[in-house]
């Protein structure tokens, strides 16, 4: 049995039950964790998920709009990362710490 055939076994229900668990992982990891960097990687981890269904689906249904949406979520992601990485550097510079439960005392 050759690979491609493994591939074109996989249903896509497989997909989207390992889509919903990365996705659960994510929102879990977003609602329940204090740290700066976890945060990040959570929303990370929910965008990937979502990238997962846009190109099983689009796989599916013999289309390519889900890939190219798939490339925007991967834009965005990318300065979501560099922006956050940036404000968590300049909050760590400032307070020694990457616990997001203390920054509602910036408020003034």
């Amino acid at each position: 049995m050759s690979l491609l055939n493994i591939f074109n076994q996989v249903e896509i229900s497989h997909y989207i039950y390992l889509s919903t668990v990365l996705f659960a992982i994510g929102l879990f990891g977003v609602l329940f964790r204090r740290n700066a960097i976890i945060l990040l990687m959570c929303i990370e981890l929910m965008l990937n998920a979502v990238n997962l269904l846009f190109t099983a689906f689009s796989t599916y249904m013999g289309d390519s709009d889900g890939q190219i949406f798939v490339f925007f979520i991967m834009v965005v992601a990318a300065a979501e990362a560099a922006v956050g990485l940036a404000i968590l550097v300049l909050v760590y510079r400032n307070t020694r710490k990457t616990d997001v439960s203390f920054l509602d005392q910036l408020k003034g």
